[in-house]
């Protein structure tokens, strides 16, 4: 009499895609999970991820191991996700350079919202246009003439291409109709570092890293990449004070290889809402100058796929190439 109950529990168990289910059907986690960073140290993605660690070791009963993989626009490190077991062990942080190479890296190995799920959204923030003082300008008009003035003679750095740093050089070259060319380094630091020794006078990057150098003089700050003024930088005008319309950004987020359970995605969702909801995570981030982004999983799904698109259109209007 307990023959057909168990003839369709063992079909439905048949018909469970084995891409969703956990590794062997322990309970998750059953070791320690790792966060890939497909970029290098001391960036903004790998700040994120270790400051996300700790909590989630605590939360989760496993350690939460940070694992840099940069390389190849971040190819490298989200391949090597996207191709490991979807079984809630393995994750990535990414940022919006993901969307964007999207368009910018037809050959990549994967597909962004097809070999990878989205799992949630961290955190926005801006950056700092900022030059080195024997550039001779001081504001963002400023620079625009002397550009004019001199086209294709000044050089810009960025923290590699495709990078927000990259795109918002690009973006800002095309809208303000100038000839300016891009020095690409291998992370933030290198680039930072060239423009502090005036190796190249100008480049968009972090404000709360660059505040450090306006501060004391070392770089002069033009502008920043928000629609508001940054609280950091109160002082300075907004880019799009000279060039209405302008706005750029790095935003992170965390997501899994296609397939993880629907369980152990809204576990982890959960579980980075609830840290970044901690007033001390708030001040922390603020002071980073950035500011949590709070949606669910379908919202960050649909923010992925506009932000996609919106990549494309400022990629093609700026005519933005690799290589």
């Amino acid at each position: 009499m307990h023959r057909r109950p168990l003839l369709a529990a063992a079909l439905a168990t048949a018909a469970l895609p084995r891409r969703g289910l956990a590794q062997g059907g322990a309970a998750w986690p059953s070791r320690p999970v790792r966060i890939v960073v497909p970029f290098g140290l001391g960036g903004s993605a790998d700040v994120a991820a270790r400051f996300l660690a700790e909590p989630l070791s605590q939360a989760l009963g496993q350690p939460v191991v940070v694992e840099n993989r940069p390389g190849a626009g971040a190819v490298i490190g989200t391949d090597v996700v996207a191709k490991s077991v979807p079984d809630g062990h393995t994750l990535l942080l990414m940022s919006n350079t993901h969307t964007a190479n999207e368009t910018l890296i037809p050959n990549r190995p994967y597909v962004l919202l097809r070999d990878l799920a989205p799992v949630a959204a961290i955190n926005i923030a801006y950056h700092v246009l900022a030059v080195h003082p024997s550039l001779g300008v001081r504001s963002v008009a400023e620079l625009v003439a002397k550009a004019k003035a001199e086209p294709g003679r000044i050089d810009y750095a960025s923290s590699g291409p495709g990078t927000p740093y990259h795109i918002a050089g690009e973006v800002f070259r095309a809208m303000a109709g100038i000839e300016v060319n891009h020095i690409p380094f291998r992370g933030s630091n290198e680039a930072r570092t060239a423009l502090i020794a005036g190796q190249v006078p100008m480049m968009f990057d972090a404000i709360p890293t660059m505040r450090e150098q306006i501060v004391g003089g070392r770089v002069l700050g033009l502008a920043t990449t928000g629609t508001a003024r940054s609280p950091l930088l109160p002082e300075l005008p907004t880019v799009a004070e000279t060039l209405p319309g302008y706005e750029a950004s790095i935003w992170l987020g965390l997501m899994a290889p296609a397939g993880t359970p629907a369980p152990v995605v809204e576990r982890l969702h959960a579980e980075v809402g609830r840290v970044l909801s901690e007033g001390a995570a708030r001040e922390t981030m603020a002071r980073g100058g950035a500011q949590p982004m709070v949606m669910g999983v379908a919202e960050f799904d649909a923010f992925l796929r506009r932000d996609i698109e919106r990549q494309r259109e400022w990629i093609r209007m700026a005519r933005v190439q690799l290589g």
